[in-house]
Formats: C-alpha cells, sequence, structure tokens
C-alpha cells in the first residue's frame, strides 16, 4: 500500500511528527473526550482521507525498526519463510471452498455476493477468525476500537490507532493510486452475520493480491498510520456519559455466520489432516495441532509481555528457555509441526513423531517451568 505522510495537528506536534509517528511513543489521552477531540482535529486536518481505527492491548513494535507494525494475519511473523506462507495460502484457499459449500447448502436460494468474490469470502474468514488472511480488521467507530482495547485487557494501558485511507466508494473499493482495497463488510456480509455490524468492521488489503511478496514493508498498515494513543485502562476513561461496549455488544450471541464459520474451522482442520502422509492418523494430526497451539500460547503468554520478546515467534521464544533439555524438546514438537503443516523439515521421519503422551508431558513440564520462573 502506498505510504502517506499524515498532517498533524499543532498540539500533537509537540510528541511526534509525520516522519516518526509510527517509532515515537503513543500519545497519551486522559478520557474518551479528550481522545475524540484530538480525532476531529485530525480528521479536519486530513481532509483528503477519512479517518478508521483499531484498537489494542498493545503497542506491537517491529525489533528491528522499532515501529508499530500491523501486518494481516498471514503475512505475521518477523521469519516468514516461503514454505509457511504456502501453507497458510492453501488453509485459505480451502477454508473458502468449505465455506462457500456449506453457504450454498444453508441458504440455497440466496446469491450473495460472498459467494462470487473471493475478497468477500477472506473478509468474513477473517473477521470471524477461521484461518489467515492478506487482510486487516479496522472500523470506523471510535467507540469499539476504544472498546476493543480495554476488551479482556489486564495490562495498565489500553492503545488507539487512527489510519488516514482514501475515500471508499463502493461496498468493494479498489484505489489503485493508493494501492488499497477497502471492504465494507456490513454492505457485502449475508444479513445473517451479525458480527459486522455491531463491530462496524472494515477489511483493508491491497489492491491485488500474490501468493509470494518482494517488499513485506508494503502489507504493513503503518505505512497509514496518522496517530496513535494510550489510555489508562479504568472506569474513568470513559466518564459519567459514555461506557465500553461489551463483549456481547461486540459479539452478538444469536450470530448464525458465527456458527457455520466454526463448522468451518473443524472441516479444514479434518481436510488438512487428510492430506499429509497416509501414516499419519487424522485423530493424531488434530491432537498434536491442538496441543501444539497450547503450548505456543504458554510461550506467548509468559515471554510475550517482556517488551524486547513481543514481536518473536516461537521459535525465537523457545531461545529464552534457559533449560537446555526443555529447549530441545519444544524444538523437536517445532519442527514436527513444521513437517506436519508443510513438510518443510525433511530429517523427521513419521516414525520419529511425538506420541500424544511425549506431547502432554511437554506442555505440562513447559507449564511448571514458567510457574517457578515467573
Amino acid at each position: 500500500m502506498r505510504k502517506i505522510t499524515p498532517e498533524l495537528t499543532e498540539e500533537i506536534s509537540k510528541f511526534t511528527s509525520p516522519e516518526t509517528v509510527a517509532k515515537d511513543e503513543a500519545i497519551e489521552v486522559s478520557n474518551y473526550r479528550e481522545l475524540r477531540k484530538h480525532i476531529a482535529q485530525l480528521s479536519y486536518a486530513n481532509k483528503d482521507c477519512i479517518l478508521f481505527y483499531r484498537g489494542q492491548k498493545e503497542d506491537y513494535k517491529n525489533t528491528k525498526s522499532g515501529k508499530s507494525t500491523f501486518y494481516p494475519s498471514l503475512y505475521r511473523g518477523e521469519r516468514l519463510d516461503k514454505h509457511e506462507l504456502k501453507y497458510r495460502w492453501e488453509k485459505l484457499n480451502i477454508a473458502s471452498e468449505i465455506f462457500i459449500k456449506k453457504l450454498k447448502s444453508k441458504y440455497p436460494s440466496k446469491t450473495y455476493i460472498v459467494k462470487r468474490k473471493r475478497i468477500v469470502q477472506w473478509s468474513i474468514l477473517q473477521h470471524y477468525e477461521v484461518t489467515e488472511t492478506p487482510l486487516i480488521d479496522v472500523t470506523q467507530s471510535l467507540k469499539v476500537a476504544c472498546s476493543f482495547a480495554v476488551l479482556d485487557n489486564d495490562n495498565e494501558y489500553a492503545y488507539i490507532y487512527a489510519f488516514a485511507l482514501p475515500y471508499f466508494t463502493n461496498r468493494i473499493s479498489v484505489n489503485s493510486e493508493h494501492y488499497l482495497t477497502n471492504v465494507r463488510l456490513l454492505s457485502v456480509a449475508p444479513p445473517q452475520a451479525l458480527r459486522p455490524y455491531y463491530q462496524e468492521g472494515f477489511l483493508i488489503g491491497e489492491d491485488e493480491f500474490s501468493e509470494t511478496y518482494t517488499n513485506k514493508d508494503e502489507l504493513d498498515l503503518n505505512n497509514r498510520l496518522v496517530a496513535k494513543f494510550k489510555f489508562k485502562n479504568n472506569s474513568a476513561f470513559w466518564g459519567e456519559s459514555e461506557r465500553a461496549l461489551t463483549k456481547d455488544d461486540l459479539y452478538p450471541q444469536d450470530d448464525e455466520i458465527e456458527a457455520l464459520c466454526k463448522e468451518v474451522s473443524i472441516e479444514l482442520f479434518d481436510v488438512l489432516a487428510n492430506k499429509r502422509s497416509t501414516e499419519i492418523s487424522g485423530d493424531y494430526y488434530l491432537s498434536f495441532m491442538s496441543k501444539w497451539i497450547a503450548i505456543e500460547k504458554l510461550l506467548f503468554e509468559y515471554l510475550g509481555k517482556n517488551n524486547n520478546y513481543k514481536h518473536l515467534t516461537s521459535a525465537g521464544l523457545i531461545k529464552k528457555i534457559t533449560n537446555s533439555d526443555l529447549r530441545i524438546r519444544l524444538n523437536r514438537a517445532r519442527a514436527q509441526r513444521n513437517f506436519l503443516a508443510h513438510n518443510v523439515d525433511k530429517d523427521i521421519s513419521i516414525k520419529e513423531l511425538l506420541s500424544k503422551e511425549e506431547l502432554e508431558k511437554l506442555y505440562l513440564d513447559l507449564q511448571k517451568y514458567f510457574q517457578l520462573h515467573y
């Protein structure tokens, strides 16, 4: 996407500059009213664009550049290799096929745009967190963004980011001048999809999509970053007249498309399992991948809180484990995950795979390690 130079207000210019806004610390605001005032002034200053927002628990920065970074889920990971990228695209294509099949089966009399446009399919799969996609979620609602920033957040601060994007003219707006596609999800998703309406969701991506890339920096939404703010994660921020949207507000319980997407996730794992070697059962594949996800969650939960480790992949985090035996076992499990996912590591034979019992013990030992050291 095309990089812009944002127009800053006089007040914000005291804390940052157009060239360093992604690298500088977030500007602290004391309350929602103050934040809205800043946003109003920035909207006027950047009149050739429209502001969109994203709320996060933390300010995730690239360890090399020191800049806040906002990659689509498909491209996340500082050491993303071609094999992993190919695997993620494979997952996305399979997930799209499953989604369309289920959508047609459940709503046979409808001819939604989602059945004809793959970018709409990706938008829904991204929004409902089925698999990685080349799109990133934003919202036009500042209140929704602030609510996401504090949702399930135990940290002292919450963060808000404002991005200047081209004005959208259609449900799917492709801007070749800025190399951007903007999908207004609430306009293209089936009416049974409630979440996009509650969250005022939009999906942002490139104007053209490729399964390879030459310059990953072009995929980072920080190219459109205008300002970033932080606020104390407490009720005082909202004042007397406002409140954060609850989880039920943001994730309505009777969302039919959410239920359908859960079915897609289950079938996706089954399909991927069956595509692997016939010597590996689908049950083993699902069991291993589920436990590996739990192991990664532990690594990110304990080590990812360290500012210096925030952007490390699981491989990088494993290097920080001081117990050499545990570190070796974790690396063996990680290599096995790669083998099962896309046969990257040719040194591992099927006969050498970890048993379910070994993997469970590894998870428990990692748990004990963190309990002793953190």
